[in-house]
């Protein structure tokens, strides 16, 4: 089901209900924590603005507020009910009963607001807190606990693209290209460009690239044999790569670009932006790699 033309249930916290759906949805689950139900319709444009704002604010609240859907053009008798005239509404039910609620798109410092009226102070989010750790396990070497962490965040938010990238990358790391693979493809695909996916996709695509190449003695040998064999230059950067081996496998493609620019149509700067991609803007090897390529070209 589309909610406000995205899909719904992003995770746990966030739901659609149904007329039969709500006293389960709502009344009960409002006994544990606070329930925000967001009535809205698909021809309503705020609605439209409130949605994302809201999401992300419920998502930070990490777990002290749920928030459920209503569409009210299929399920019109609830709001009407509750006397609700124009939308988007927000009521916020509490021990089984409506105690506060706001009309129309808010903006996010409000929609917070309203949320710390009912449940204290929210801080950052304990997904964004879990990605943090995880991030640390593995500047600290600890990638199994990593791993863990990113699962956990899965669980409650399985459209969290940092905690996707991250497990992708982890997978990848241990040479499970096809798990790598497998947890990428959890991201919604209007989220491919985003740079943290984009970086593993371009890594695994890498990996896969260097997989056929075989041991890196071979193509040395190659090159030192015939330093214009090209393909046999831009095939030993991609091998090392693979080995980690990031600023030789920049300087084989320097090489080839001072030798001939036009090789392949422009293959080995186009690889070696790709390199750059999966490095990660900051990478050491990327600063001095993207170093290197605007001296040769701009120089």
């Amino acid at each position: 089901m589309l909610v406000n033309g995205e899909a719904a249930g992003q995770s746990g916290l966030i739901k659609d209900t149904t007329t039969q759906g709500f006293r389960q949805d709502v009344v009960s689950e409002s006994m544990q924590q606070p329930v925000l139900v967001d009535f809205w319709a698909p021809w309503c444009g705020p609605c439209k603005q409130l949605t994302p704002v809201i999401e992300k604010a419920v998502k930070a609240a990490g777990g002290k507020v749920k928030l459920v859907k209503m569409n009210i053009d299929e399920h019109p008798q609830i709001p009407g009910q509750l006397g609700i005239q124009s939308i988007p509404a927000v009521i916020a039910f509490k021990q089984g009963q409506p105690i506060d609620g706001f009309m129309g798109a808010q903006p996010e410092s409000q929609v917070k607001a309203f949320i710390e009226r009912l449940v204290g102070p929210v801080g950052p989010g304990e997904a964004e807190a879990l990605v943090a750790a995880a991030q640390e396990a593995i500047a600290a070497g600890d990638a199994a606990g990593a791993s863990e962490l990113y699962a956990h965040v899965l669980q409650m938010e399985p459209d969290n693209l940092a905690a996707i990238a991250g497990l992708s990358r982890l997978h990848l790391d241990t040479g499970d290209v096809e798990g790598a693979k497998g947890i990428l493809a959890m991201a919604p695909q209007d989220k491919a460009g985003d740079p943290a996916i984009a970086a593993v996709r371009a890594a695994i695509e890498l990996a896969e690239q260097a997989a056929s190449l075989g041991d890196t003695a071979e193509l040395e040998a190659k090159v030192a044999a015939d330093p214009k064999d090209h393909q046999a230059r831009f095939d030993l950067a991609l091998a090392l790569n693979a080995r980690d081996r990031r600023d030789e496998a920049v300087d084989h493609l320097i090489a080839i670009i001072r030798a001939d620019r036009t090789w392949n149509e422009d293959g080995a700067r186009k690889q070696l932006l790709q390199f750059f991609e999966a490095w990660g803007p900051m990478d050491e090897a990327s600063v001095a790699g993207r170093r290197k390529l605007s001296t040769l070209l701009f120089s």
